[in-house]
């Protein structure tokens, strides 16, 4: 089953576009917890276990992996929600951007070291640099677009000779000559829902990746009604929108992962309610 085939199958069957993303701090770890980076994989796999039904996907970020010389965690992890929750794809937040056979190297760390069945990267190097993971069939590349961060605007809203600004350059490739195999979606953060409905536009049916609802301020509903596209019977433009620290750190004590659930649970009903589902 390729990224886009399972993305689906986990919006029908958890009847959510909520992504919760896996940014493991041992120092905000509940309890006896606290500080013990060795707990890594029990502190996210316990959150897996009581979120999964709520999901479209999980987004473990490595660097908050490998700070810690968290590696070996990361890959049990990602077993872990494959055996647990075979229906949810697994997004590495790698932010990879390099060429040629480094590239090749990145690409095989991700989808199989890791298992990812998807992966974000950066688009800045052009398309030899995204060709190298496009060729392991069915995974998915997920092109940064227009981040949520506040400096992103000082490259991705520059305007090209050809009039139209970088991050919209980076849809129109994405949507069109570089997606010859149907394995591209794009990121674009929550915090600007215009430039989400502008790439929308540009990429009527790609897989769009929006951080930044949650913790950084994002507004769910503006989200979806930017970014989500479908009807009752299918959805035509999927959107996996991210929250993680909300989530993750919503309890501070021994039941931090029902605390959790009662996040996800809250985020996956408000996004469920904007698209007026």
């Amino acid at each position: 089953m390729s990224f886009v085939e399972r993305l689906a199958r986990a919006e029908r069957a958890n009847r959510s576009l909520l992504c919760v993303g896996l940014d493991p701090e041992p120092a905000r770890f509940p309890g006896a917890m606290r500080g013990d980076a060795s707990r890594i994989f029990e502190f996210c796999a316990t959150v897996v276990d009581r979120t999964r039904d709520l999901v479209i996907a999980y987004k473990p970020q490595i660097a908050y992996f490998a700070a810690h010389g968290a590696e070996a965690q990361l890959e049990r992890l990602i077993a872990h929600i494959h055996d647990t929750a075979p229906d949810v794809p697994v997004i590495l937040d790698a932010k990879r951007g390099d060429m040629a056979s480094t590239a090749e190297q990145y690409a095989h760390e991700l989808f199989v070291r890791y298992r990812a069945d998807a992966a974000t990267l950066s688009p800045l190097l052009g398309f030899d640099s995204i060709e190298p993971y496009l060729r392991h069939e069915g995974k998915g590349a997920i092109l940064l677009c227009r981040t949520s961060n506040p400096g992103g605007d000082e490259l991705q809203d520059l305007r090209l000779d050809s009039g139209e600004k970088l991050y919209e350059r980076i849809a129109r490739l994405a949507a069109g000559p570089w997606n010859a195999g149907g394995q591209i979606g794009l990121v674009v953060g929550a915090t600007h829902p215009a430039e989400i409905a502008r790439v929308r536009e540009l990429a009527p049916t790609l897989p769009l990746l929006i951080p930044g609802i949650g913790a950084q301020g994002g507004d769910a509903a503006a989200t979806v009604r930017a970014g989500w596209r479908g009807d009752a019977a299918r959805t035509t433009g999927p959107i996996i929108v991210s929250s993680s620290r909300a989530i993750l750190y919503a309890g501070n004590d021994a039941d931090y992962a029902n605390a959790a659930r009662a996040a996800a649970e809250t985020a996956r009903r408000a996004l469920a309610e904007a698209r007026g589902a």
